[in-house]
């Protein structure tokens, strides 16, 4: 039961008329997609993992970035992300030191804020469909975590992966096992305002994308609808399925076939997707080809010129 039924059935309650009841937005779950009133709106970001390669982090272990551009921390991001005239940051977890703490996380929080940056969001690379056990026990209790550090950094949003496509072909039960597991993160989430937003990764096929989230049915669980990991013979129309469920958006600049062939994206006809359904919020550049610190700015401009055009 949402808050929203409940203070509805308390404003009925109290005595107020149906008046002022019917100014109230309509109910909706996760089971439908989001009801949107206005006109489609976005708000441009650049995900961390862009530069994945020149954090001195990754997962908690320390590396050696790579040489060929600048080497990057999390305030290096926003800095970055100020040059290049963002408007939002979505910050990648993997790339945090490993002593990252509450003051680590309100440090980002105030450093985006004097810088004008809004913190879009975090991601979390979490598995739901490796069975049953202490291993998934463990993947929970890390995401719970995950939702505490957002909600002290002032993220509203973490990217979530609930599974594997393949997992959940070859084990069928795993289905019910990662629902359960997302509505453990998602019930945690709703108190601590931040949104889940399930990422078409791992080969999920659409299908299993919308199953998980409507099964979930939870009004802070949507879909992270990433344009480039629908590997099929019809991704627009894969993007197209998902798109009313979707909390953020990550634009990619290149798809991949069903045979492995990497192809551009048509950035005009994602942009277009985007506003034929309504969607308003975050759309996030994660540039995953090569040379990005030469390559984000002209991608980035792609982007904004199909986003700003009419259909």
């Amino acid at each position: 039961m949402t808050s929203l039924t409940l203070n509805r059935r308390n404003l009925l309650a109290t005595g107020i008329g149906m008046a002022s009841l019917a100014a109230l937005p309509a109910l909706s779950t996760a089971a439908d997609p989001i009801q949107r009133s206005g006109d489609p709106r976005f708000r441009l970001g650049l995900a961390a993992y862009s530069l994945r390669d020149y954090f001195s982090y990754m997962k908690g272990k320390p590396r050696q970035p790579k040489t060929d551009g600048k080497p990057i921390d999390m305030i290096g991001f926003l800095d970055y992300c100020v040059q290049q005239d963002f408007e939002a940051a979505e910050l990648t977890s993997y790339f945090f030191p490993p002593d990252a703490d509450d003051a680590y996380f309100l440090e980002l929080k105030r450093q985006a804020f004097l810088r004008g940056v809004t913190i879009s969001g975090t991601a979390i690379g979490n598995n739901f469909t490796i069975g049953a056990g202490e291993k998934l026990d463990a993947q929970i209790a890390a995401a719970i975590q995950w939702i505490d550090n957002a909600a002290v950094m002032g993220a509203p949003h973490i990217r979530f992966f609930a599974g594997t496509g393949k997992e959940l072909e070859e084990h069928p039960e795993r289905m019910d096992e990662a629902v359960a597991a997302m509505r453990k993160c998602a019930e945690h989430a709703a108190r601590r305002g931040v949104f889940l937003g399930v990422e078409n990764h791992g080969n999920l096929r659409p299908g299993q994308l919308l199953e998980i989230v409507q099964r979930i049915d939870s009004p802070w669980v949507g879909i992270n609808l990433d344009t480039g990991n629908f590997i099929s013979d019809d991704p627009y129309g894969d993007l197209k399925q998902c798109v009313g469920y979707a909390v953020n958006v990550q634009v990619k600049v290149s798809m991949k076939s069903p045979e492995g062939k990497k192809y551009p994206a048509d950035m005009n006809r994602i942009a277009n997707l985007l506003k034929e359904s309504g969607y308003q919020g975050f759309v996030i550049l994660e540039y995953e080809d090569e040379k990005p610190y030469e390559a984000i700015p002209e991608a980035f401009k792609s982007m904004r010129e199909a986003l700003a055009s009419p259909v």
